[in-house]
């Protein structure tokens, strides 16, 4: 299977299907990435490549970084990833990876970081349906209710969920098909949302769980 890419996400818009229904899709700008390092069982225990990203002043890069590059003999980038793969069958350091991989109806999983909300009570993160509105409720309408118990156990269980940090988190959304792919451009167009702002770094992987 050939590895993804790196992108960033342009932000979202929607085409309009032979029907005329409208379809909401994702813009990516995704590569190109050049193959920085193959990785092997036998020298490093598993199979991957490591690939870069977007143009950068080397000043920019620390010094082990910048080794990195100079070792592959490609220009720096800044960003670098890795993506495991079962067989890095011909893949070769200095090849560059472009949307030419993936292909329309292909299905893809997209991994990036999701929008930080901050403090979040328990409605807004986890969905509580909240206290009652009336029948002498004294300021509860928006709380959790009870956490534990009372004697025994008398404390409070791990993983109870409860009002707080919700958001910026690693979210992967998986099976999203593709609408269209720009060569030119270097642009996917992508069904549906993806995780992050406009503007966040995503990886676009090839399906795992479709043939």
């Amino acid at each position: 299977m050939a590895p993804g890419l790196i992108g960033r996400k342009v932000g979202m818009t929607r085409i309009f299907t032979e029907d005329g229904m409208a379809q909401p899709v994702t813009l990516v700008k995704a590569g190109p990435c050049p193959v920085v390092a193959v990785k092997g069982v036998g020298t490093d225990g598993y199979n991957a490549v490591q690939v870069g990203y977007e143009d950068v002043k080397p000043s920019r890069l620390s010094k082990s970084v910048r080794g990195v590059f100079a070792k592959a003999n490609v220009p720096v980038k800044r960003l670098l990833r890795e993506f495991r793969l079962d067989d890095t069958g011909d893949l070769a350091v200095g090849q560059t990876l472009t949307v030419e991989q993936f292909s329309v109806d292909g299905y893809v999983d997209v991994t990036g970081r999701s929008v930080g909300k901050g403090f979040a009570g328990v409605m807004k993160r986890w969905g509580f349906a909240g206290g009652n509105a009336s029948h002498g409720a004294h300021r509860v309408h928006r709380s959790g209710g009870s956490i534990g118990q009372n004697q025994s156990p008398g404390r409070v269980f791990k993983n109870k969920k409860m009002a707080g940090h919700m958001g910026d988190d690693t979210v992967t959304v998986q099976n999203l098909k593709i609408a269209a792919v720009d060569l030119e451009n270097n642009l996917l167009v992508i069904k549906g949302s993806i995780p992050g702002s406009k503007g966040s770094v995503v990886l676009i992987r090839h399906a795992g769980k479709k043939t």
